[in-house]
């Protein structure tokens, strides 16, 4: 039987989930749904400090919150996460997978260790993420779920190698989905935000064999070619969500290279480094990420 969608997104009785809600991305999309006066807002994250002046935010802002330490690689973390959540607010509405981290080093640089280690979190922290809420999420009126990619889920750059995988398979499971959930109550998003102003490089892991170097230049370059704040991105997802867009790209640059890439899908790379005045390939010459 096909499901009459209706037009609500989010409103007063929405409840919504956010993983990686201590800071970046994350923190901004709960400042912004707090003031879209939602009902209630679930953060969770592993660094409890910063999550816990996320909900300090929320709350200022007058809409209830709960925090949760939870490392999203681990499924039955993740379960118990579901669950705590559920007891405490009745209900999901909203569930955004964010959480997600970033490794520097060419694929012969970067251990299988630490490939391994960005998948669990990036990948299956969104597939454990799904499994967990999905029951919750298809008991109500209207739901959403919203996937974080990247644009490295549409172009795949030398240097990225493992979060290009990540984020490819975060793209590729959630349009799956979107498909399969078609026809019933809940919404499937995926989001690519170009560069945006975090500390995911910053933060980021850096490959057994390559030098601490490579993390210093990285930085430097994604903080110059990052032309997006958090707070314009967690805006956009958040316009996006109202839509019911399938696919919300963030920042002119992601729009750019959505185009780059469908109109030449095999030598993206070189055109963007002519576009760029070859700054991207003197960027790689130096040292790759």
């Amino acid at each position: 039987m096909r499901f009459e969608r209706k037009t609500m997104s989010l409103s007063k009785n929405s409840v919504a989930v956010i993983t990686g809600a201590a800071s970046g991305i994350g923190r901004a999309l709960a400042a912004h749904l707090a003031r879209e006066k939602i009902a209630a807002i679930a953060v969770s994250d592993v660094n409890e400090k910063e999550l816990n002046e996320t909900a300090e935010m929320v709350k200022s802002l007058g809409v209830s919150v709960s925090t949760h330490i939870v490392d999203v690689s681990v499924l039955e973390k993740v379960q118990r996460f579901a669950e705590e959540v559920e007891a405490e607010h009745k209900r999901v509405t909203h569930l955004i997978n964010n959480a997600g981290v970033a490794l520097c080093g060419n694929f012969t640089e970067i251990s299988l260790v630490d490939f391994e280690w960005l998948m669990n979190i990036n990948f299956w922290g969104v597939v454990y993420g799904t499994k967990a809420f999905l029951p919750v999420l298809q008991e109500q009126e209207e739901a959403h779920i919203v996937n974080i990619s990247s644009v490295f889920g549409l172009i795949a750059p030398p240097g990225q190698s493992a979060y290009c995988a990540s984020k490819f398979a975060v793209r590729g499971f959630t349009e799956s989905l979107r498909h399969e959930l078609e026809d019933t109550n809940v919404y499937v998003s995926c989001v690519h935000p170009g560069g945006i102003k975090t500390n995911i490089a910053n933060s980021s892991r850096v490959g057994e064999s390559a030098s601490e170097d490579v993390k210093k230049k990285s930085v430097k370059f994604f903080d110059k070619a990052s032309p997006t704040t958090a707070e314009k991105a967690a805006e956009t997802i958040v316009k996006g969500i109202k839509r019911k867009n399938p696919r919300i790209l963030i920042g002119p640059d992601a729009r750019q290279i959505n185009l780059i890439q469908r109109f030449f899908p095999t030598k993206y790379f070189s055109v963007m480094d002519k576009l760029s005045g070859g700054k991207i390939s003197a960027f790689m010459k130096t040292k790759n990420l």
